[in-house]
């Protein structure tokens, strides 16, 4: 038994396995692509124009309220209890469309969804903190596949059983309930982590201090950085790793990895992007079914969203799995593509809203969302390469939750019924807009990159080589 255990709490592979399995099942969502026609249906019967302009931006509100405080209390907690919370309100979610049918449990279901997006960036964050530095690219390649496959499985098993079995959608929701409180099961098998990226406890810091002279890469310490590890120990003299004083540290090491990160141009760039693009396409995400429903309405008419979705799934993992075998200098070329993708997905939303085709809507779709999940793992591969994994950790929330913010602007004056209450199409071509200004800033910043390399290629090899020197400094945070 005590070998067991030992193997549990060192084993990256124990680890990695639970947190796939986790992943498979609380994404493997099998009533999602289906989840506006059966609020639109017989089971709750709501209209179109009040799921559009007033359900689904209460759901974007209610996310950006919870998204910085889930972000401190990730690390503070340690990732697990926030990871069992998500499964526990995704079992919710999915009691409530089960046997909760009409307009009041659905606004409460919008809340109870925006706690469950909310606490993913503790699930992703989750294996910062458990899972060995040398271990790192294997482990997310698996946990993210499981993510993948279980979205994929869900979304063509509901084509399946819509087209094939022609199921009724209440059933696809007692499935997925199934599979999501299999997930929260699963969920109490995570280890706890030893200690949160800023909050560390006071052993953490007494052995940090005492015997790590060199970074956690190797890279040494200056007499200063020592004496930095000495003051973390003395502002956590008070006691656990909940103690005022370990809060200060934690407070001193989030600003100071703040200042680190965005010190960085490229990376200002690439979370510019990031922030820009991903309030975008979650806000196109979140509507697309309103404007499939809208072209062919699903009351009368066959529709494919889980074949759709599924589909999407695997041209986008094709799309970024390939980044990792292009030979590309991107600090030179990454900006510029940016902006060609971008314009290619500028292309692909105009094409949804202006089509009166549902296959040509399915194929604009397909290519945006591919764009999307290519041009995102540029981006976080790029952010990554340049900082430290706590500063990359807070990148991840800070861009977060800009995107956010930028989608709640989007949807207060776009959407909600209390403003412009636009209809579905003006939406989407004001979306195809708002792409369309990304690609033109991203073309001429990456233009201008990459001519002023082809006129200065030394000029680019010292950012590269000033680069690498700031993922060496900021391992002492």
């Amino acid at each position: 038994m005590g070998s067991w255990a030992k193997l549990k709490s060192s084993s990256w592979a124990y680890h990695t396995a639970v947190l796939s399995l986790y992943g498979f099942f609380a994404y493997c969502r099998v009533a999602e692509p289906f989840l506006t026609p059966y609020l639109m249906g017989p089971n709750n019967n709501i209209s179109g124009e009040v799921v559009t302009n007033y359900l689904f931006p209460i759901w974007t509100y209610s996310k950006l309220a919870c998204l910085l405080p889930v972000f401190l209390l990730t690390d503070f907690l340690r990732h697990k209890p926030l990871v069992v919370v998500q499964g526990l309100f995704l079992v919710t979610n999915y009691v409530l469309l089960c046997f909760a049918p009409g307009l009041l449990a659905m606004v409460f279901l919008q809340v109870n969804y925006a706690v469950v997006t909310s606490t993913e960036v503790a699930y992703l964050s989750y294996i910062y903190s458990v899972i060995p530095i040398e271990n790192y690219q294997r482990a997310t390649g698996y946990v993210r596949s499981a993510m993948l496959v279980g979205y994929t499985f869900g979304a063509s098993l509901a084509q399946v059983l819509v087209s094939v079995a022609e199921l009724d959608l209440f059933y696809l929701n007692a499935i997925t309930l199934r599979t999501v409180s299999m997930a929260l099961l699963i969920s109490f098998w995570l280890p706890m982590p030893q200690r949160g990226l800023f909050f560390k406890g006071k052993k953490d810091a007494a052995v940090g201090s005492s015997s790590h002279q060199t970074g956690p890469l190797g890279a040494v310490m200056d007499k200063e950085e020592v004496g930095s590890r000495k003051e973390k120990m003395e502002l956590d003299g008070s006691g656990g790793w909940h103690s005022w004083g370990n809060m200060a540290t934690a407070g001193h090491l989030l600003w100071k990895s703040f200042r680190e990160t965005y010190s960085s141009r490229n990376v200002i760039y690439w979370s510019l992007w990031w922030a820009l693009a991903t309030a975008g396409y979650e806000q196109i995400f979140n509507y697309v079914q309103l404007m499939w429903d809208h072209i062919e309405p699903s009351a009368t008419s066959s529709i494919y969203n889980g074949a759709v979705e599924a589909a999407c799934s695997l041209v986008g993992a094709v799309a970024a799995f390939s980044v990792g075998h292009l030979k590309v200098t991107w600090a030179v070329w990454g900006e510029l593509a940016l902006g060609l993708f971008s314009a290619v997905a500028t292309g692909a939303v105009f094409l949804m809203a202006l089509t009166s085709s549902i296959w040509a809507c399915y194929a604009g779709y397909v290519i945006f969302k591919s764009c999307y999940m290519l041009l995102i793992t540029i981006t976080t591969f790029q952010i990554a390469s340049n900082l430290s994994m706590e500063c990359y950790a807070l990148a991840f929330g800070i861009n977060t939750f800009v995107a956010f913010l930028l989608q709640t602007i989007i949807t207060l004056v776009v959407v909600d019924e209390a403003t412009l209450g636009l209809d579905i199409v003006t939406q989407f071509i004001i979306y195809g807009s708002y792409y369309a200004f990304i690609s033109a800033l991203f073309l001429i910043r990456g233009t201008y990159t990459a001519c002023t390399h082809q006129r200065n290629p030394e000029l680019t090899q010292s950012k590269e080589h000033e680069s690498s020197g700031d993922v060496i400094s900021a391992e002492r945070f």
